[in-house]
């Protein structure tokens, strides 16, 4: 699809769906299971769930990895090329037109630091040697008499890092963004972005940004300075690891004092940018299995869509799906489980839990200056809180959080003003707000 006939920028207040598709659709575990050249055309499938995704609220999907690969989709070995387990690239581009019928964005996930070792140039390094200009796309020691030995991405065998200072490396991470652009993608999830130089994804996002101004680029970020990333890298947003830690924790060791540190750090980040916030991904433990009482999972989900950010919601949260992230072989399995056929199909048991979804992502998406708004501590005890968010913009705006732990009722404090409650089960008075044992609520003024 030509530039000139895309839509304005991804506005930043969307609330996301976040779809692992080789779990989602069950794909094969490895390529060299498929035989040959065949070509698995599950993608269209995924245009079953489109309108799934359109009644749960959101704006737009950030689908994990597509191309080419070998085994979980981060071993990359041709970005130009749909997995052959997915399909191919008329499946991507109907999968594109039907989500922007219906008026959905779609982020693909561009995995740019590492490739796996089958990936062209690599396999091109090792056959011709170090003098190779393909070698240089690449940190390779050739003492080792068996071969080149690759700088690894995080010790894993099959990742070889690429050489980020090879013009030709950056060249060819424009030359795939610019490709998939043109045909419709409105975004790009950068993975592992805190691996790779920021000088280097300076280069990549500001000749991006020249053919294509409105694309939405966020990057993976895990540890670092959040702030200084973004504004050296030029990429628009970035993941708020910070929060997705502390939420579960402050909740299982009754302990609100780390959420309030960490919201006062996220105020941080939202001087500069509108952070992607979100409760679990297809790299973590999910939401509903980190938590250890499930009678919380609410005050989670309050916290999420009740601050800044632009938040995600990993595809089965919704419907109260469990999984535990491993640290070993088949670790992700849980976390990247094969879904029903079609959402006709999921359990009754979800129901309640996509209702309470749905209304929240209603909520926050009635409120377009939450997306930049900071929160102010009201209330702080261990098993107690109330947060108030309020519009930057300073125009009044503003909703309260009210949080309890204990297993019993308590009465906490609200700033001056009329409030109501919206959602949850707290009731707002003259002297405060009344919340149940292990209560919560979202409350406007």
């Amino acid at each position: 699809m030509p530039q000139s006939e895309r839509d304005s920028q991804i506005p930043p207040t969307a609330v996301w769906w976040h779809v692992y598709p080789l779990g989602f659709l069950g794909a094969e575990r490895s390529v060299a299971d498929l035989g040959g050249t065949e070509v698995r055309h599950r993608l269209s499938a995924l245009t079953g769930w489109l309108d799934y995704s359109l009644d749960l609220g959101v704006e737009g999907w950030v689908l994990g990895p597509l191309f080419a690969a070998e085994t979980h989709g981060y071993d990359t070995v041709d970005h130009f090329r749909v997995d052959p387990r997915l399909g191919d690239e008329q499946d991507l581009l109907e999968l594109l037109d039907a989500a922007r019928s219906r008026g959905l964005r779609i982020v693909l996930d561009g995995v740019f630091n590492h490739v796996g070792r089958g990936f062209e140039q690599y396999r091109r390094a090792v056959a011709e040697g170090p003098d190779s200009e393909a070698a240089r796309w690449f940190q390779l020691d050739w003492s080792d008499p068996g071969g080149p030995r690759p700088l690894l991405f995080e010790g894993h065998d099959q990742l070889v890092t690429l050489a980020h200072e090879n013009p030709a490396v950056v060249d060819y991470v424009v030359a795939v963004l610019d490709h998939w652009c043109a045909r419709g993608v409105d975004g790009w999830r950068l993975d592992a972005a805190y691996a790779a130089p920021t000088a280097f994804w300076q280069q990549v996002t500001g000749r991006i940004r020249h053919a294509h101004p409105d694309c939405w680029l966020f990057a993976e970020l895990i540890h670092g300075d959040y702030a200084e990333f973004v504004a050296e890298s030029g990429v628009d947003s970035a993941t708020q690891y910070e929060l997705w830690k502390a939420i579960p924790s402050s909740l299982n060791d009754a302990n609100f004092f780390e959420l309030a540190h960490a919201l006062g750090r996220h105020d941080h980040y939202l001087d500069s940018f509108a952070p992607v916030t979100f409760l679990g991904n297809h790299d973590t433990t999910r939401i509903a299995s980190a938590l250890r009482d499930s009678d919380l999972l609410p005050h989670a989900l309050a916290v999420l869509f009740g601050v800044g950010g632009t938040p995600v919601v990993y595809a089965g949260d919704e419907q109260g799906y469990t999984g535990v992230k491993y640290e070993r072989v088949g670790g992700d399995d849980e976390v990247r489980p094969k879904f029903p056929d079609s959402p006709g199909e999921f359990s009754a048991l979800g129901a309640q839990l996509f209702d309470l979804y749905r209304a929240l992502i209603e909520f926050r998406s009635a409120r377009p200056w939450l997306v930049d708004a900071r929160t102010d501590v009201v209330h702080l005890e261990n098993t107690t809180a109330v947060f108030v968010t309020r519009a930057a913009s300073g125009t009044g705006e503003r909703l309260a959080i009210a949080l309890n732990l204990e297993l019993s009722p308590r009465l906490l404090p609200l700033p001056a003003g009329n409030w109501s409650t919206v959602l949850g089960s707290a009731g707002p008075g003259p002297d405060g707000v009344h919340v149940p044992a292990k209560g919560w609520a979202l409350l406007v003024a």
